[in-house]
């Protein structure tokens, strides 16, 4: 008896010692994914294809006004295109998430055992042996939910999507492209030459690039720098190619 409640008092002591550790145990760990996603694709469209399509009218003797008006046009209609492709590549998510839900779940009725034996072959990859993990396969068959979810997570990859995920990446892919879509364009709002409005377009813009760059890089965890470097160059790449193809497309 005096044993039993030993041991009673050391799994409390070690329980409370446990809870005491996560207390101040604080992890950092970067749960935005999804968003920084959205607000980079969104941002990083809008910095680009505005900026081209600004500097190859600069090219002809349209003035800034009529340049600027087109500019506004193709940022209305790209933020209305960039999210309605995120709200459609989201519910396509969300869809093939349900659909492999309802397979995984008919699959833990019609045929257990097979399933449970998933389980273990899961565990095996990570070096566990049966007498290691059967006692966790014998409590996931006790527990139905934890068993699919269990599944769905270790088995297929997928996570459960936010319910309105569809939505918000939508606005938020669209909101984005806005914003970056308005900063190659503020030059002409104020520089009534082409000319020089495309010249100091091209300044806004990679300032722009590069600060948009170092802070992914902090929201991230990269290296800001190097990241700022990074989307600098290849938004300068992505943008140069783009204007030399409204060019070419002139041209001819």
């Amino acid at each position: 008896m005096a044993l039993e409640e030993g041991r009673a008092v050391t799994r409390t002591a070690s329980a409370s010692a446990t809870e005491k550790l996560l207390l101040h145990h604080k992890e950092k760990h970067f749960t935005a994914g999804d968003v920084v996603r959205d607000v980079i694709m969104g941002v990083s469209d809008g910095l680009t294809v505005p900026f081209a399509l600004a500097a190859g009218l600069s090219g002809t003797s349209a003035p800034s006004y009529l340049i600027l008006t087109a500019g506004l046009a193709e940022v209305a209609a790209g933020a209305i295109s960039m999210g309605l492709g995120g709200y459609l590549a989201a519910k396509s998510e969300a869809d093939h998430y349900v659909r492999e839900l309802k397979r995984e779940e008919e699959e833990i009725v019609t045929v257990p055992d097979t399933e449970a034996a998933e389980i273990g072959e899961i565990f095996s990859r990570y070096g566990l042996q049966p007498h290691d993990y059967s006692p966790v396969v014998n409590s996931l068959r006790k527990n139905p939910q934890a068993w699919l979810e269990f599944m769905m997570k270790f088995e297929l990859g997928l996570e459960k999507p936010e319910p309105r995920r569809a939505l918000q990446s939508a606005l938020t892919i669209a909101m984005a492209y806005m914003v970056g879509g308005m900063v190659p364009l503020l030059p002409y709002f104020f520089i009534p030459t082409a000319q020089k409005a495309m010249l100091a377009s091209i300044g806004v813009t990679l300032t722009a690039l590069i600060f948009f760059g170092y802070i992914k890089g902090h929201l991230t965890g990269n290296r800001p720098l190097l990241s700022a470097i990074q989307t600098a160059f290849i938004g300068a790449l992505a943008s140069a190619a783009a204007y030399a193809l409204a060019k070419a497309l002139q041209a001819a």
